[in-house]
């Protein structure tokens, strides 16, 4: 007990009555948006914190550093979706008063990894990662908590696992839920072939090969044909989830089959090069060839107006960004998800000619309207009437990742089977059910000023 005993030196510490002082300590710490007030607040606090962690024999007091910065690392800026996406982030980020700092990842696993650890040696407290596939997502876990750096991800990932496996600072994995999403774009071109032809010969333009969502994408449009037997898939080629690429791998599958009547492509960016490979053709889209796209981007709901894509499912890229930002703020300010809450996906709205409109004026042609009230998605801002936004559910792996072989020896988490069989994801499907009020594809919740 002699340890008790230590006293609390004044010399040990910075002279905090000289304003000058103080300012030097802001500025070497980054403490963003924070007064010199709550700064003296922290010091004395985390002084008091560590001492006396000292006198009871403790080797150290970690205090969060209230910088609020964040990164963004993004699977690539080739992608429209991608830099929707980024906006979403930076709105939601502005918003809620978060420094963000995003970066290209190349559609690169390893250089997000050294991204990553870049951002983390830059003191950010949170990062939100678009990962290309599941490459570096492990390693990335054990970084984020070893480093006490809160992190969420989207799309590319590693099947079967999950955050239950990584830690708490893996604090959400979540995608549309894209089975259905990409079975019903799939239908509406089937059925304008039906209606036009009666059947006929469709190919694919997919995605990156192994990818988690191009193969959920090619499930649900594989589905989709087993309701239509005169049209038939008679190929498919990877358009790497951009323009360049799928407009090489359309003018391939134009040269090898003759009678193309419709596309299914795994994307927007994908069907806009499908699209100026068959015009390059002389093929007319939306006329001779029927097409279909994913993501719901500005351009694809572009080409639905114009008539020359027929359906995208739009998941809206934007909302992506702000709901894994608003996740990582909340979390950062003492949130704590539920297990069911650590991995969701979202419902995807099919567009057609007959809702783009609505898309357009909300998510398009808004000027500096918001598209989202932003603090409104957080349960920090918003503890009793926060909104979702989207129809936001629970993921269900099996669905997520059905067909994809199962690591050998791999069980599914405690707690996500104990969420499951107790009724508590059930419980957070009806919880976020009712509070979703703001309607993805309704009037933009926030009026121009």
């Amino acid at each position: 007990m002699q340890n008790m005993r230590k006293k609390i030196d004044p010399r040990m510490f910075p002279n905090y009555s000289d304003k000058r002082v103080v300012d030097r300590h802001m500025a070497e710490l980054d403490t963003h948006g924070m007064s010199r007030r709550e700064f003296l607040q922290l010091a004395s606090a985390g002084a008091v914190a560590s001492l006396a962690a000292a006198s009871l024999g403790v080797p150290a007091v970690a205090a969060v550093e209230p910088t609020g910065k964040i990164a963004h690392l993004l699977m690539t800026l080739r992608l429209e979706y991608c830099a929707n996406a980024d906006a979403g982030a930076h709105g939601a980020a502005q918003a809620l008063g978060l420094e963000i700092t995003s970066l290209d990842g190349q559609l690169d696993s390893e250089l997000q990894l050294n991204q990553f650890e870049q951002v983390v040696a830059n003191r950010v407290q949170a990062v939100m990662l678009h990962a290309p596939g599941g490459g570096s997502i492990k390693r990335i876990a054990q970084l984020a908590n070893q480093n006490k750096v809160w992190f969420d991800n989207t799309w590319g990932t590693l099947p079967w696992f999950t955050p239950f496996e990584a830690g708490d600072y893996y604090t959400l994995y979540a995608v549309p839920e894209e089975f259905s999403a990409h079975r019903a774009v799939t239908v509406e071109v089937c059925k304008a072939i039906a209606e036009k032809s009666g059947g006929g010969n469709i190919v694919g333009v997919t995605g990156v090969e192994g990818n988690s969502t191009d193969l959920i994408r090619s499930r649900g449009r594989n589905d989709a044909l087993k309701d239509f037997p005169k049209i038939k898939l008679v190929g498919e080629l990877p358009g790497k989830w951009n323009r360049e690429d799928s407009e090489k791998a359309m003018e391939d599958l134009i040269t090898r089959y003759k009678d193309i009547s419709g596309v299914i492509a795994q994307n927007d960016d994908v069907a806009d090069g499908c699209i100026s490979a068959l015009r390059t053709s002389g093929l007319r889209p939306g006329q001779d060839v029927f097409l279909s796209g994913a993501d719901g981007t500005t351009k694809g709901a572009e080409m639905i107006k114009q008539g020359r894509l027929l359906a995208t499912s739009a998941n809206v890229p934007a909302y992506m960004g702000a709901l894994l930002t608003t996740r990582l703020y909340d979390v950062m300010h003492g949130w704590k998800p539920r297990a069911p809450e650590r991995l969701m996906s979202w419902r995807s709205v099919t567009m057609t000619k007959d809702n783009v409109d609505s898309y357009l004026a909300r998510y398009v042609n808004n000027g500096n309207v918001p598209p989202f009230d932003y603090k409104k998605m957080s349960k920090i801002e918003h503890p009793n009437d926060w909104d979702p936004q989207a129809e936001l559910f629970p993921m269900d792996i099996d669905l997520e990742w059905g067909g994809i072989p199962k690591p050998d020896g791999w069980s599914y988490p405690a707690e996500y089977v104990k969420a499951r069989e107790s009724g508590e994801a059930d419980a957070v499907r009806e919880e976020y059910a009712a509070h979703y009020k703001i309607k993805f594809f309704g009037s933009p919740p926030i009026k121009a000023t």
